[in-house]
């Protein structure tokens, strides 16, 4: 009995009476993700805020009356006067790398049936971006292994490079062979023991695409070995808008954490088209005023804030980020495309009209630009393919006049053969990226003129087995091209040396 009353007696020890302050409100109306709720008074803007069955909200319009909220999450169980309470948090994500290898959802939740992340730290989903002098001018490059990107348009690490095009042209692709070329330099460059070896981890946000697409692109990661470098964030077709819209600072706050720590880290945005258009949707439910085709007013803002968070940090880390875009009928002057080029330092911009033309990668040379240059390059491709840009522009434009007149001299005949066998050199098939120093290689025996008596048709077919014969039988070439980054005249004689025995056992 005694033992009874001693249970009661700590029960009513551990008993308060002291009074909680909680700031609650209950449910107007609920639609579409979007919750209007009256009370919560002392609620602050981008504030989390509780509802029943552990959904999360955040708070978006703050009216006199009433308080608009997103709800991330599951709503099919909330209802018309429920109550909510704030937390006086904002919204966070697990960071760190637990989270390489994994699908989280637009919360940091694992998706993917491996269990839960053991991360040890979370970042806020919305930060400030870093001010002008904790940046660092770009100078470091990040190779994507596509031949016409590395050459033409170079990406540097803490660049903002748009990737844009029209539906079906390879956009998505682009992007996976650069996450897919990251791994494959990682592991060269962690096997070398390298102490000043900077290895660049990879995130890929998926918004409002169809769960087949996701689970196709893990897959191609998973079979090429870059899975492990890589998390992917999905805020599927299926997920209600509010998750669309975190998706990306959610994967931007994950990128954060490798650039704070000293790391250097990629995200893939695909695609802010479909992100934007998740926005308005909230923005419109919202009774936000709407403008140019009905986006709110602060569309612009929305990705700005955004791609600012992409940078390289002095003494730190840098993000470098590749948003994608996706235009209609190659629209470029559309509201968000145009708001996208003018934040970002450049764009790769893909062509239908190549796409069916069987030019793939279909880069537009004379569209796309990337404003950070030659300086995100190294010294070996600098000296291999500074003219290409220039000669393909000049080719493209005499096919056109080529068209209309038959008589042409030998001169302008000779430009159209070494134009039309640079743009067969630069066709690659997905999934394949290309190591820099092969790159090199193949630009090289191109300027020395080995590919000029091959048939145009047969130069891809060329091309692939200069590739395997360099790979096979010339891998410390490959290796010291590398290492030295730049073609002294030692490496120029064996370089020749090496494409005369190629040409001598090639036979087209």
């Amino acid at each position: 009995m005694s033992t009874v009353l001693d249970q009661i007696e700590q029960q009513i020890a551990k008993l308060s009476t002291k009074a909680v302050k909680k700031n609650t409100g209950n449910i107007r109306t609920i639609a579409d993700g979007v919750a209007k709720i009256d009370g919560l008074s002392d609620v602050m803007y981008n504030e989390m805020v509780a509802f029943p069955g552990g959904a999360i909200g955040i708070a978006l319009n703050l009216e006199e009356t009433e308080v608009g909220c997103v709800i991330l999450g599951d709503v099919s169980k909330l209802k018309e006067g429920d109550e909510v309470t704030t937390t006086g948090k904002l919204l966070s994500v697990p960071v760190g790398k637990a989270l390489l290898g994994r699908v989280v959802d637009a919360l940091g939740n694992a998706v993917d049936g491996k269990g839960p992340i053991d991360a040890k730290e979370t970042y806020p989903v919305e930060r400030i971006a870093p001010g002008i002098m904790a940046r660092k001018s770009v100078n470091q490059p990040l190779f994507t292994g596509i031949m016409a990107i590395d050459s033409m348009i170079p990406i540097g690490r803490g660049q903002r490079e748009l990737i844009i095009g029209d539906r079906g042209t390879g956009k998505t692709t682009i992007a996976i062979d650069t996450i897919i070329n990251q791994a494959k330099i990682n592991k060269v460059g962690l096997a070398s023991g390298d102490a000043k070896f900077r290895p660049v981890y990879s995130i890929y946000v998926a918004i409002g695409q169809k769960s087949s697409n996701i689970v196709r692109t893990v897959a191609a990661l998973e079979a090429a070995g870059a899975l492990e470098y890589t998390i992917i964030v999905a805020a599927t077709a299926a997920d209600n808008p509010a998750n669309q819209y975190i998706a990306p600072y959610s994967g931007a706050a994950m990128g954060e954490w490798f650039m704070e720590n000293g790391m250097d880290a990629l995200i893939v945005y695909d695609d802010l088209s479909k992100h934007a258009v998740a926005y308005r949707q909230i923005s419109l439910i919202l009774k936000r005023p709407s403008g140019r085709e009905a986006y709110p007013g602060d569309v612009f803002y929305l990705h700005s804030r955004l791609l600012e968070r992409a940078a390289r940090l002095d003494g730190k880390g840098s993000l470098t980020a590749l948003p994608i875009i996706e235009t209609l009928a190659g629209d470029v002057s559309a509201y968000i495309p145009t708001n996208v080029i003018s934040i970002t330092d450049g764009q790769i911009f893909l062509e239908t009209d190549l796409f069916n033309q069987g030019i793939r990668p279909a880069v537009s040379v004379g569209l796309s630009v990337s404003r950070v240059g030659s300086s995100a390059q190294i010294k070996a491709t600098k000296q291999v393919g500074g003219k290409l840009k220039g000669e393909l522009a000049q080719f493209r434009e005499l096919a056109a006049f080529a068209q209309f007149g038959s008589d042409l001299d030998a001169k302008t005949k000779a430009q159209l053969e070494r134009g039309a066998r640079i743009v067969e050199l630069f066709k690659q098939p997905a999934f394949s990226p290309a190591a820099i120093e092969l790159q090199v290689s193949i630009l090289f025996a191109m300027q020395k003129g080995f590919f000029d008596p091959i048939d145009a048709k047969k130069v891809v077919a060329a091309a692939a087995n200069m590739k395997n014969f360099f790979t096979t039988r010339k891998d410390a070439l490959l290796t010291e091209i590398r290492n030295k980054a730049a073609l002294d005249k030692d490496l120029e004689a064996k370089l020749q040396a090496a494409c005369d025995e190629w040409k001598s056992g090639y036979t087209a």
